[in-house]
């Protein structure tokens, strides 16, 4: 797919190099990497900066796996924008995460990498914003656990933000962490990192699907490969090649520790208990929240609940549910309901006036470097 991609630049921020990052949980990180990209470049008036947030497994490239977004007719292909992403903490993209090296040890994090949360990551977004002279952003927008991230960007930072976009996000149901530990029990019990990566990830793939998307592709038909079922007692359904296939190809691209750190941010994000009942009044964006019909790892109830207190909080809150059976992962399956929400949103004149952000900024943000 051809893709319209200006003026790419990638780097890193560099930050608490002096005073430790502290964490949300009582860690701390010293010192803290994030890894970006920015496509395009801020207008003199800073009213032009999208920022996306990436998913569990994404990378700040959000070209690479939302190309449809940066193709011609898509929202973010207009040279009006300037597109930045982070890979975010805890990640095995470029960010401080478990394979970096600890510098009080001199060996990789490990398993020893300390609790970091969707909050955690968004201040350091809001470092690195900063450091790259970014005050405001005209939009912020994510899916899943980007969809977290960007609500939690409208919460923490009401001054930055005029848009946020949250698909498929909200506070996790005890269904959703009870999915997100066996997946870090798969991890910690197998014999080797990258077998229980393996089934770690077949076991998601199965959350980000659907039944009736099962049962259209696959049925009970026999795997392609020829092992089938009837044969040999390891032969496999056609469903279960998928799922075989899908845990090799991301036990060589991911990192255990990576998926174990990022899933245990997932599962804490709740703003209410993070920032008290009245959380959402904090909210000066407009925000739009999308729901998918047949995700059941986020249920469309729990987003449409999610916009209700919003709403009741006095928040511009709107909901949208795309009818899909690519079940959650339907926001990279079929990113035209994406392209068609954000070309709308975009096109509409800001929630509020792009006015400069406040000077609110904590000395330990204004310590941030750029390399």
């Amino acid at each position: 797919m051809a893709s319209i991609v200006h003026h790419l630049t990638q780097g890193n921020v560099i930050f608490a190099e002096r005073e430790p990052f502290k964490l949300e949980c009582g860690g701390e990180l010293s010192p803290v990497t994030i890894r970006y990209a920015i496509f395009g470049e801020p207008n003199a008036v800073g009213d032009n900066v999208v920022l996306v947030c990436h998913a569990l497994s994404g990378s700040a490239r959000v070209d690479q796996w939302w190309p449809e977004l940066f193709a011609p007719g898509g929202a973010l292909a207009n040279e009006r924008w300037c597109v930045v992403c982070t890979n975010i903490l805890g990640s095995c993209y470029g960010s401080t995460g478990p394979g970096l090296v600890d510098p009080s040890t001199g060996r990789p994090h490990g398993a020893d990498f300390p609790v970091v949360t969707i909050s955690d990551t968004v201040r350091a977004q809001a470092h690195v914003l900063t450091a790259l002279g970014i005050d405001h952003i005209r939009a912020v927008i994510g899916a899943s656990i980007g969809g977290m991230q960007a609500l939690e960007w409208a919460i923490r930072y009401p001054e930055r933000v005029d848009d946020c976009v949250a698909i498929a996000a909200a506070p996790l149901s005890p269904l959703g962490l009870a999915l997100n530990h066996v997946q870090r029990l798969a991890i910690e019990s197998a014999v080797d990192e990258r077998s229980g990566l393996r089934l770690a990830r077949a076991l998601a793939m199965c959350t980000y699907k659907s039944a009736e998307l099962f049962s259209e592709r696959y049925g009970r038909k026999p795997n392609r490969a020829g092992d089938e079922p009837w044969s040999s007692p390891s032969g496999r359904f056609d469903v279960a090649g998928y799922l075989d296939h899908q845990g090799r190809i991301f036990q060589d691209r991911f990192d255990g520790a990576s998926y174990a750190a990022i899933t245990r941010a997932m599962d804490l994000w709740d703003p209410e208990h993070e920032h008290g009942p009245a959380a959402y009044e904090r909210v000066a964006a407009r925000v739009s929240l999308v729901g998918i019909s047949s995700d059941w790892l986020f249920p469309a109830e729990d987003v449409r609940t999610l916009a209700t207190k919003l709403r009741n909080s006095g928040c511009d809150c709107t909901y949208t549910e795309i009818q899909s059976a690519h079940g959650h992962d339907a926001f990279l399956a079929e990113p035209q309901h994406v392209n068609t929400l954000l070309n709308a949103i975009l096109h509409e004149p800001a929630a509020r006036p792009g006015t400069a952000f406040a000077a609110f900024a904590s000395q330990e943000e204004q310590n941030g470097t750029t390399r």
